[in-house]
């Protein structure tokens, strides 16, 4: 970038790593501004929160470079919640929203932390371990299987699904060649697997009336929901409720390798995990960005947005704006994050934030008492091509534990 208007914004510009400098230099110089896609991103914590708070902007829909070809896909995520706007977004919403209030995920707590402490525990077994692959996915996921009512033995072809899924789902800083017929063939495959679970709860063949999908059963009785609907649900709810939860861990680990003295604060003091959850989700959000759409002519930023333009709002950036945060670029886990945007705001506030919270606050703390030698190998870290779900693919830790002979385990 030179001295005047940066240059018009790309996805596939922006370091994965670290994309807050980048990020920061469209903030500084020109906020509301005019990617090279013809879309407007908006990099300023103000202008985020009236978009989302703003009834004006709304989803607008699934994704528009999904192809045809991909009829499974295409019919999967126009299921989704998060791509549905008022009145269908709210019915669907309520009927998810009474599965995660707080005095739910209140009662899972102590399942989630014994999950947690059994996942640490295997973790301790190695010397190093990929910390995705061994602890941040699988502890997401082991949680959103239990409550769909999962059986144990299809988890593992559950995890594989859901990974080919997201090869088309987010806004992809690179795609391998098949990514669509991957996503394409999972969608068709869950949808089979969902079917045949509803099929399975109203022939009274459940092994527990009390699962998510028993629940949504019950409440969809005479509210006019097809089982497309319901079908998509279970499919959101698996996805999003275990890889936004996977980069949380994940990048709230790197936070706290890259701040040691934040990391002994934590260690010290496990009581500051709820206020620290929060800091680290400000700091470097799972979700990096989010779109909507404008309904009609309006003004963000001084900038007149048309109708029908599509705006991407870089919660990211919005969280890193000094206007809203005093130094930003600065991890306190003592801060007060105040209006953070790392679960959006407004009608699409995220529906699991709870269960996040409670996932990466338990998991963390698990790690802190039964690893306190944790620490990153020497391997770099791999992130996946995605800036939207941003985090890392592959994260390579030294356990720490000692062997019986009492030398660490390197």
């Amino acid at each position: 970038m030179n001295g005047g208007r940066p240059a018009p914004f790309r996805t596939a510009d922006v370091p994965l790593p670290d994309p807050y400098p980048h990020y920061r230099a469209y903030r500084e110089r020109d906020p509301v501004h005019r990617g090279a896609d013809d879309a407007w991103y908006l990099f300023r914590h103000a202008d985020v929160a009236q978009v989302l708070g703003d009834r004006r902007y709304l989803r607008g829909g699934p994704p528009a470079q999904l192809p045809r070809t991909c009829p499974h896909l295409r019919t999967t995520v126009a299921n989704w919640m998060v791509f549905m706007d008022p009145p269908r977004h709210t019915r669907v919403r309520a009927l998810v929203a009474q599965s995660f209030t707080p005095g739910v995920v209140e009662a899972l707590r102590p399942r989630i932390r014994r999950l947690a402490k059994s996942l640490v525990a295997e973790l301790g077994e190695e010397a190093e371990a990929d910390f995705v692959d061994r602890f941040a996915a699988p502890l997401p996921l082991l949680v959103i299987s239990e409550l769909l009512g999962v059986r144990a033995g299809d988890r593992d072809w559950f995890r594989s699904r859901a990974v080919d899924l997201q090869q088309a789902t987010g806004s992809r800083v690179a795609r391998r060649a098949d990514a669509f017929a991957l996503a394409d063939a999972a969608a068709r495959e869950l949808d089979t697997y969902f079917r045949s679970e509803l099929a399975r709860r109203r022939a009274g063949r459940e092994r527990d009336g009390a699962d998510l999908i028993a629940v949504l059963l019950r409440r969809a009785a005479g509210q006019g929901f097809g089982d497309e609907v319901l079908v998509g649900t279970c499919i959101h709810l698996l996805t999003a409720g275990h890889e936004t939860t996977t980069n949380l861990l994940s990048k709230g680990l790197l936070a706290l390798f890259a701040h040691p003295d934040q990391l002994a604060l934590l260690s010290a003091g496990p009581e500051l995990l709820p206020g620290a959850v929060e800091e680290l989700i400000r700091y470097d959000p799972p979700v990096q960005m989010v779109t909507r759409q404008a309904q009609e002519d309006g003004e963000v930023g001084g900038r007149v947005i048309r109708r029908g333009s599509r705006l991407v709002l870089v919660l990211g950036s919005a969280n890193r704006d000094p206007e809203s945060f005093p130094d930003p670029d600065r991890l306190d886990l003592r801060r007060d994050t105040g209006r953070h945007s790392g679960f959006g705001m407004g009608t699409h506030y995220c529906v699991g934030a709870s269960l996040a919270r409670a996932e990466a606050e338990l998991g963390l703390g698990a790690l802190l008492r039964g690893l306190p030698g944790l620490a990153p190998a020497d391997e770099p870290v791999r992130y996946s091509q995605d800036l939207v779900f941003h985090g890392p693919s592959r994260l390579l830790v030294r356990t720490g534990k000692q062997r019986p002979d009492g030398a660490s385990a390197k």
